[in-house]
Formats: C-alpha cells, sequence, structure tokens
C-alpha cells in the first residue's frame, strides 16, 4: 500500500508526504531523519492519511494536497483526520 499522509508540526505549520510504510516514516521524521522541512520542528503528529494502490496515485494526491489552501487542509482533516495519530 502506498499513503499520503499530513503532520502537524511542533510549531502548528503541516506537512504533506507520501510513503509506502507509513508507521516507518513517521518515526523517521520524528528522529529528525525525515524531510529537510520537518528536521528541525519535531516532534510531528500525524493527523491525516489516505491509502492508495499506486506510488504514482500517492504522489499526485501528494501535489493535490500541496496545492491546498491551511484553511482547506484543515478542513480534511477535521472531515477525515485521525484522532491520536499511531
Amino acid at each position: 500500500m502506498n499513503y499520503t499522509y499530513i503532520l502537524q508540526c511542533s510549531d502548528g505549520t503541516l506537512y504533506t508526504g507520501w510513503t509506502n510504510h507509513l508507521t516507518t516514516r513517521v518515526r523517521t521524521h520524528n528522529a529528525g531523519r525525515g524531510a529537510k522541512y520537518t528536521r528541525s520542528r519535531t516532534p510531528v503528529r500525524l493527523v491525516y492519511f489516505e491509502t492508495l494502490a499506486t506510488r504514482e496515485e500517492a504522489m499526485h494526491r501528494e501535489w493535490e494536497i500541496k496545492r491546498m489552501t491551511r484553511t482547506q487542509k484543515l478542513k480534511l482533516i477535521a472531515s477525515k483526520g485521525i484522532s491520536e495519530g499511531l
């Protein structure tokens, strides 16, 4: 499976990415070895994810979400987000 996900960083900002190992990827972000953006914003919390069949679908969905405004992302999280992360 492939996942598109949104993290809430310690400074309140949102980070969107994709992976094929969601739990491992969130741990990597929190260990400071994830994306450059999240390295100085740990701890991060998983607030949203979608499961997609292919890598290409996950990457495309990541691109779509990254084009959203913060308000649109917060609405997406509120409508389908997860409450406690992993």
